[in-house]
């Protein structure tokens, strides 16, 4: 078995190896199976892999026993034509022409790397200031927990992640609700499925686990069977989850959802189908929010949403008739509107409004929390607790964004202001791993960002044109399957992740990657002096730092591999927490919102001078805020959905994958396309009001999508759609609007 500590590395003369060196093993060999997961769909939902390696080559990969997911779709079977790409990044690169231009570049060592690392992040500090220097991850999420240890123990406070586009709207609009308190409102933050024989009604709320969540899909399968829960999907397209669940299916014009949320709670309201208890006991501006959404009468709501009012009468009527607990399924990146912190907080309103939160069948807050972060790290190991409070008045986010700042506790910096930090001085540096430049609206804008800084460093999998063509220098990362931080962790098993080959070339974990620079900048002893052994320290002080009776070593979990250890309940689960004090650090009744109560007003918003209610605002582009712009832009944008076989930009050039959808797709209806003379497989160009040049993508005429409206891929370099997309983000979260603005489609 391979150690979790020093694999040595594989010995080339070039700068990649090609497929048959990696791929298949010596004859005389022998053979043994290896355990670890897959990340090919993002942060989860790590289906496990056993892998049978003979001469540190993976010869096949099988879904893993006593495991909670062991499930290995396309993606995860095409794992190893990633793992064993003639393309890798395999060493240490320094660029040797201009920043802007494609990449010409010459090898260098890890030491000669590290020594320039230290020196221009240093220079900059004594300079200018350690808050200069950004730290940034993308996908994967694993290094996280690690480079936040790095930028905070260096004196930066500015350290962000692909998640201020993703998950942490969704966090966010929650602590507005029960307050900043962390593991509630990340218990709270996407919803869940039902609980089968106690859930009444679940509503499926822009997400399609069709194609994104199989777990999650069997989940709802398994409440339907159960013939018990009804179910609401809101969505502008008839996905496979709509056609396969949808008692009624409401397929709203993008970005009115905060409108329909309240017109279920005024129904639910108006019906006296709401649960006077708790509000009465455990709500806070209760009354401003019912004459709020007295407002939005069926028939008002359903002009807005532009769907027919018997069907949202249909809807209502479910609410009311099957009564509670109900729960809400939606997706983490749901908040893609500029007016997405409010829609969100409206839908989750409903949770409490009907008596469902914490309840048996309800949305449920986890029990006894490790202080786990969403990382799989530790907050002490991360030094968030530590050192971020005398740090966080460095925060660059803060003037643009503040209630993102005031409620973030982990330390995770808003990126989407990056053009604007750069030219404003406050970043001048950045070391970004697996990050992304098209991952954000007006992708050009940031390239020039990366390119004006002083210096980027970056570490990836591959020599990505797009982004790397504006950064410095390149390290080559080690990859899933080659690494053992951190661990994988389902609720309170904690599995030992064993690295199941070596690393290719000089590619060295994110985790060691991490405390190799920490070391270079002069932190050795908060980083182990860096090293092989890089990863085995670094899990050692997580599990050192977790706050349960005994918590497990590393050799308990060697002893235990490949099964988990559990880490037990020290009592009985309990429902509604908020009622026995198990929600705030002084132990008292309540939540950690400034009332102790669930907000229905939100006192922070207020405070910052925001409107307090989840009010309803029209996108900054649509048919009703901008008839004008509408006459030459009239498709509603749609971005961001997802296909069973790609996560974002990954996984498009594999050649297993790259089959199913070989170039950019953007999907129309037959009513659209005849209107504009378009026949399926035309070439078309889709514009927008902030770039008339657009991009262009093959058409697909289906009926998935609602009349009037679009549904593009991200993630192409191709046709790259976050260029046509708008710079007008969500004022309290700064999350830009993907999911909704104005557009056109005409033959190419």
């Amino acid at each position: 078995m391979l150690s979790i500590a020093g694999a040595s590395t594989i010995a080339a003369s070039t700068g990649a190896l090609s497929l048959p060196s990696l791929a298949f093993g010596a004859e005389e060999g022998s053979e043994e199976f290896r355990y670890s997961h897959c990340v090919m769909c993002n942060h989860g939902p790590h289906c496990g892999v056993k892998a049978l390696v003979k001469d540190n080559k993976i010869l096949r990969l099988e879904k893993r026993d006593g495991y909670n997911n062991n499930l290995l779709c396309a993606k995860g079977l095409s794992s190893t034509q990633d793992l064993y790409d003639p393309a890798r990044v395999l060493y240490p690169l320094r660029r040797v022409n201009a920043k802007g231009s494609p990449g010409e570049w010459e090898r260098i060592t890890w030491d000669e790397a590290l020594a320039e690392i230290a020196e221009k992040f240093n220079g900059i500090k004594e300079k200018h200031g350690a808050e200069k220097v950004l730290f940034m991850t993308g996908d994967p999420k694993e290094p996280r927990s690690a480079l936040q240890r790095l930028a905070f123990t260096f004196g930066s406070p500015n350290m962000g992640t692909e998640s201020s586009t993703c998950f942490k709207a969704t966090e966010l609009a929650v602590k507005l609700i029960v307050g900043p308190e962390w593991h509630t409102a990340t218990s709270l933050a996407t919803g869940a499925g039902p609980t089968p024989g106690k859930t009444k009604v679940c509503i499926i709320w822009g997400n399609n686990p069709g194609w994104s969540a199989p777990f999650s899909y069997n989940g709802l399968k398994t409440g339907q069977e159960s013939g018990q829960v009804k179910y609401i999907v809101v969505d502008p397209r008839i996905t496979p989850t709509a056609q396969n669940f949808a008692d009624v299916h409401l397929q709203i014009r993008p970005g009115t959802d905060g409108a329909l949320a309240l017109c279920f709670a005024n129904y639910l309201i108006e019906h006296d189908a709401y649960d006077k208890d708790f509000i009465e006991n455990w709500a806070h501006g209760f009354e401003e929010y019912r004459e709020y959404c007295t407002e939005f009468t069926l028939e008002k709501t359903a002009e807005i949403c532009d769907i027919p009012v018997e069907t949202l009468q249909k809807a209502c009527d479910i609410l009311v008739t099957e009564g509670s607990p109900i729960v809400c399924k939606s997706a983490a990146a749901f908040p893609h509107h500029t007016n997405g912190i409010n829609n969100y907080r409206a839908i989750m309103l409903l949770i409490p409004l009907t008596g469902s939160l914490d309840v048996p069948g309800g949305l449920s807050i986890e029990n006894e929390p490790i202080n786990f972060d969403e990382w799989w790290g530790t907050f002490e190991f991360a030094r968030s607790k530590e050192l971020l409070p005398e740090l966080d008045h460095l925060r660059v986010d803060r003037q643009y964004f503040p209630v993102w700042a005031d409620t973030d506790q982990q330390g995770s910096l808003q990126l989407n202001k990056i053009p604007e930090y750069v030219e404003n001085g406050d970043i001048r540096a950045c070391l970004m791993l697996g990050g992304n430049a098209m991952m954000w609206p007006q992708s050009h804008e940031y390239q020039e960002a990366f390119k004006n800084m002083e210096f980027v460093v970056a570490g990836d999998f591959y020599n990505n044109a797009w982004t790397h063509d504006y950064v410095d220098m390149l390290l080559p990362v080690a990859m899933s399957f080659e690494r053992a931080a951190p661990l994988t962790i389902f609720g309170r098993k904690v599995f030992l992740r064993e690295p199941i080959v070596e690393p290719a070339g000089e590619a060295r974990s994110d985790y060691r990657i991490c405390c190799d620079i920490g070391t270079a900048l002069g932190f050795g002893d908060v980083f182990w002096n860096g090293g092989p052994e890089s990863d085995e320290n670094c899990l050692r002080e997580i599990l050192r730092t977790i706050d349960v009776e005994n918590p497990p070593t590393l050799e308990d979990l060697r002893a235990a591999h490949p099964d988990p250890i559990e880490i037990p309940l020290k009592g009985e689960a309990q429902s509604k927490k908020y009622e026995l004090g198990l929600l705030r650090d002084d132990g008292q009744p309540g939540f950690s919102s400034p009332s102790g109560k669930v907000e229905f007003a939100s006192e922070i918003l207020r405070e910052h001078g925001f409107d307090p209610l989840p009010v309803f605002n029209e996108p900054v582009y649509s048919p009703v805020s901008t008839p004008d712009v509408a006459k030459d832009y009239p498709l509603v944008m749609n971005s961001g959905s997802r296909v069973p076989y790609y996560t974002h930009s990954k996984e498009r050039h594999l050649p297993w994958l790259n089959q199913f959808m070989p170039e950019p797709v953007v999907r129309l209806s037959k009513a659209d396309a005849e209107e504009r003379g378009l026949a399926d497989g035309d070439m078309v160009r889709i514009t927008s009001p902030v770039n008339d040049e657009g991009i262009v993508a093959k058409l697909e005429i289906t009926n998935i999508v609602r009349p009037k409206t679009i549904d593009m891929f991200h993630g192409w370099h191709q046709a790259n759609v976050n260029e046509i997309i708008s710079r007008d983000f969500d004022p309290i979260s700064g999350f830009p609007p993907f999911k909704e603005g104005l557009c056109q489609v005409a033959k190419a």
